[in-house]
């Protein structure tokens, strides 16, 4: 029989088990108690072993009305967003990054979020994301309601001038 690890022994007492401890080999996580993530839970874009290369090949991956949904959303960045401001994947979502990360935008299985990546920005808002679900760094909203797009550009513009004062430094 083979000498029982540390993890092993951890998952045997908390199982209660004096029988035979799963190995690695097994399928044993290591983590007793510990639960595999739901692809549920994860956004759309993560359900797919290949994270996209592009925002096309990332929107192509997301069904309608979440799709148009995120096409205004991604208009309404780029208008407010420097011409050099470059699209990119990050994530696994889409960003726009202009000195530093802009904003962030994903569709779930529930709702779509945008994700400014400032708090800052965020309270500066607070009063116009009162009729959204708000967590630290992510408004949420519903697949076929996104925010205006006026609210869109004023947090992007805001976050260009939060990235221009940091990189003055």
């Amino acid at each position: 029989m083979h000498k029982e690890t540390p993890i092993q022994r951890q998952y045997r007492q908390l199982e209660g088990s004096p029988s035979r401890v799963p190995s690695m080999k097994d399928g044993a996580s290591g983590n007793p108690g510990m639960k595999k993530a739901s692809s549920v839970k994860r956004g759309l874009a993560a359900k797919g072993n290949a994270a996209p290369k592009s925002v096309d090949e990332y929107l192509a991956t997301v069904p309608e009305p979440a799709r148009s949904t995120l096409n205004r959303v991604r208009a309404a960045i780029r208008s407010a967003a420097p011409p050099e401001a470059a699209e990119i994947i990050s994530y696994r979502i889409p960003m726009f990054k202009y000195k530093g990360m802009l904003m962030g935008f994903a569709a779930f299985s529930n709702h779509c979020s945008l994700f400014p990546g400032s708090l800052s920005a965020m309270k500066e808002f607070k009063n116009e994301l009162k009729n959204f679900q708000t967590s630290k760094g992510t408004i949420r909203f519903p697949v076929d309601k996104p925010p205006s797009a006026a609210l869109v550009k004023r947090l992007v513009k805001a976050r260009i001038a939060e990235n221009e004062r940091k990189t003055e430094r």
